[in-house]
């Protein structure tokens, strides 16, 4: 087997259920098992479909902002209860499974994502 450098912005790495790890094009697929790692640089809230709604039910997720800075927005479970988690180069924060969030961005920045992508919807935002 010959090791090689892996390019985490070019790739996504998946962990399947026999323990092995693949670099693997960057493509999120919801009916995929395992885990997977993916790493970003984006400088919009586009980049990170800041306008939809995100869920992961299989698995809790973690997020992590490797440089810059970006804010983990959690829809409200009850009106009035907005809950929004700043996070600088450097942190990472753990969203629950089942809990619907989105990401926005503070400037450019370099963020990575680990989840199990099976069961991972979008919805679009109808709230300003």
């Amino acid at each position: 087997m010959t090791v090689a450098p892996i390019d985490l912005f070019a790739s996504f790495l998946h962990l399947d259920q026999s323990g092995r790890v693949r670099a693997e094009q960057p493509v999120f697929d919801a009916d995929r098992d395992g885990w997977q790692v993916m790493t970003f640089h984006v400088e919009t809230d586009a980049d990170v479909h800041g306008d939809h709604w995100e869920i992961h039910s299989d698995a809790d997720e973690v997020v992590a902002c490797l440089t810059g800075g970006i804010r983990l927005c959690f829809r409200p479970e009850r009106r009035g209860e907005a809950e929004e988690i700043k996070l600088a180069a450097g942190t990472a924060a753990v969203v629950p499974r089942g809990r619907w969030h989105r990401l926005a961005l503070d400037g450019p920045s370099d963020i990575m994502s680990i989840t199990r992508p099976r069961g991972s919807r979008l919805e679009k935002r109808t709230e300003g």
